[in-house]
């Protein structure tokens, strides 16, 4: 797909390759459709062209297939609610269009993605989380999948929610996907917590066969109150995510998370390779010691897109 984006050349990109060669041309804009003939997530596809597509030369529609709500990958749900509004703080927008969810193992799924390109992103900071301020959330059944697995999944996640946190109202919405919107049978949940300071957490988690759907429910609930627990201000998945953003902005990007994860350093590690970004890593010192909270801080490449 970045191949075609950018009219590149790639050798040894085939099953079974240890080495590839790319060389990158000039990135265009257009229409581009990449299709993983199977569950292979949507929003992997999403993370790999968004910073190609960002410094191409006009407006982009990406068409991307195969699963929406697959395991190993952001759910499509999380990239909307969470990593979108997020990541738009780097001063760029895309729409996101979900035609249909595809689930594991056939995928199917189908979603637009529309993106102008921009002169330069924006750095960010992400160091104040604030307090909790509403809970909300998302739980589907999907195909022949009955509707009471919803109920049983949002009750689970909800009781395990209120042991930790009391005085909230916690909104999920229950969803029987349209089978028009839907290929195939899928089960799952997506929970949301947003603070004062507008900063975004979640936790979510795919059903499957033999899974108990209070399970999911319960999953997805402890992921959260982990996430909440660290005093992040971002949750354990976007921490990777937004590394690459912060090596192209222009400036300083600081962001607050837990535990550094493997993702992360990976990300950094790469980023740091390929770009003249410089990142940092250093233990908060402001919380109380019982908190497990750290700063990422990179001076951004300020990258220009010299076709704007």
């Amino acid at each position: 797909m970045i191949r075609d984006l950018c009219e590149g050349q790639l050798e040894g990109g085939e099953i079974g390759s240890t080495e590839i060669t790319f060389t990158p041309g000039k990135i265009k804009g257009g229409t581009h459709i990449a299709d993983t003939k199977t569950a292979g997530s949507v929003c992997l596809l999403m993370q790999v062209a968004m910073p190609c597509v960002l410094f191409a030369a006009s407006p982009s529609e990406l068409r991307l297939k195969g699963g929406t709500n697959a395991e190993m990958a952001p759910q499509i749900d999380y990239t909307v609610m969470v990593f979108k509004p997020i990541a738009e703080k780097f001063n760029f927008t895309f729409d996101c269009d979900i035609k249909k969810r595809g689930y594991y193992p056939q995928g199917g799924g189908e979603v637009i993605v529309q993106m102008s390109p921009v002169k330069q992103l924006s750095p960010i900071n992400l160091t104040e989380r604030g307090t909790v301020t509403k809970i909300y959330g998302r739980a589907f059944v999907a195909g022949v999948l009955p509707i009471k697995l919803v109920k049983e999944m949002s009750s689970a996640a909800v009781r395990c929610i209120r042991k930790e946190i009391r005085d909230l109202y916690i909104n999920i919405q229950p969803v029987q996907e349209p089978d028009h919107q839907a290929f195939g049978n899928g089960s799952g949940i997506i929970i949301v917590a947003e603070t004062s300071t507008g900063c975004l957490l979640a936790g979510s988690s795919l059903g499957k066969r033999g899974k108990n759907s209070d399970k999911v429910g319960i999953e997805a609930a402890e992921m959260l109150l982990r996430n909440l627990k660290h005093g992040g201000a971002v949750d354990d998945y976007l921490q990777d995510q937004l590394i690459i953003f912060m090596a192209l902005a222009n400036g300083v990007s600081r962001i607050k998370s837990g535990p550094i994860t493997l993702h992360t350093q990976t990300a950094i590690h790469f980023a740091e390779q390929l770009t003249k970004a410089k990142f940092t890593v250093t233990k908060s010192e402001e919380e109380d010691s019982a908190k497990d909270a750290y700063i990422i801080e990179c001076q951004g490449t300020g990258m220009m897109n010299s076709s704007l």
